[in-house]
């Protein structure tokens, strides 16, 4: 997979035949066949132009939204959570990110900095990376409203700088060139008035009263059809509560399946086709999943 004097040099950690269910909210799915979790970003960048070039890479971040079928990764699975972890002002007023920031980290870093408009990230169960990757949102705001410009890694371990505005980026989607990945951002935030305070806490506590937080989930499953929303159609189709092994649909926010009881990835991709279906037969809409499903099957 990589050149074997290469991991004498490496600072960061490597593994092999890790399992996923350590590092995913889900706490469900295979192993990964290696996994590494790099000491910075220049040790990530040796890793990439030393590893072989057909191996393929998995990125992940906090795991939040991702699930991994039960017969697990093949090829590498690069963690940059905690490890691509800088995160500060610029000279001309933006932040800059590292892909391995937390969101709800970014959110208290603008509020400490007087900065307006990130509030809504702390409500937000990811890294910069995944939120990046996914246009995350909520609280009808999206991360792209705010990205200046994106730094992303290649096969090579070369570092690319690019424009907000090379992407195209949708709900929930942005267009990334092949083979390359997010590994930081310069976000560009206004600088709050006197009179705006923080939102961060009745964000959460609006977050907390509506979501299953605390149980074992990947936040909303499901994208909005537009003018719509999946909870209510998922509602509507009498499913809230239920279950197929140990995946159930959330009592408290439909758009949600929780591990209720030591579910398989089988059995939370069983559930997801089952309410795609439903959805479909009853009002003949599509629905599309938020969530990442990676891997193979048993």
């Amino acid at each position: 997979m990589m050149n074997m004097a290469l991991q004498s040099t490496i600072r960061g950690q490597i593994s092999n035949n890790e399992p996923m269910r350590k590092h995913c909210s889900w706490r469900t799915g295979g192993k990964a066949e290696l996994y590494f979790e790099p000491a910075d970003k220049q040790d990530l960048v040796l890793f990439l132009n030393e590893t072989s070039k057909d191996i393929p890479l998995t990125w992940i971040g906090l795991g939040s939204n991702l699930l991994v079928r039960d017969g697990g990764v093949k090829g590498i699975v690069i963690s940059t959570l905690g490890k691509l972890n800088k995160l500060s002002m610029l000279e001309n007023g933006c932040v800059y990110a590292e892909s391995g920031v937390t969101s709800a980290k970014l959110a208290r870093f603008c509020q400490q900095h007087n900065l307006d408009g990130a509030d809504f990230m702390a409500g937000i169960p990811g890294t910069v990376g995944g939120a990046l990757a996914m246009n995350a949102g909520a609280f009808g705001f999206e991360t792209w409203q705010f990205v200046e410009s994106a730094e992303t890694l290649n096969r090579q371990g070369e570092m690319i700088n690019r424009l907000a505005s090379e992407f195209e980026v949708a709900y929930r989607s942005v267009g990334l060139p092949v083979d390359e990945w997010f590994s930081a951002a310069v976000f560009n935030f206004p600088v709050k008035t006197n009179s705006i305070e923080s939102n961060i806490k009745p964000l959460l506590a609006k977050r907390n009263a509506s979501q299953p937080i605390g149980l074992p989930s990947c936040g909303s499953v499901f994208k909005n059809p537009k003018h719509d929303f999946a909870a209510r159609l998922i509602e509507a189709c009498g499913l809230k509560g239920f279950c197929i092994g140990g995946a159930c649909v959330s009592e408290k926010h439909a758009n949600f399946i929780i591990n209720k009881d030591n579910a398989s990835a089988s059995d939370i991709e069983d559930l997801i086709e089952k309410i795609k279906e439903d959805i479909k037969q009853k009002f003949d809409i599509e629905l599309h999943t938020e969530v990442r499903i990676i891997g193979d099957s048993l």
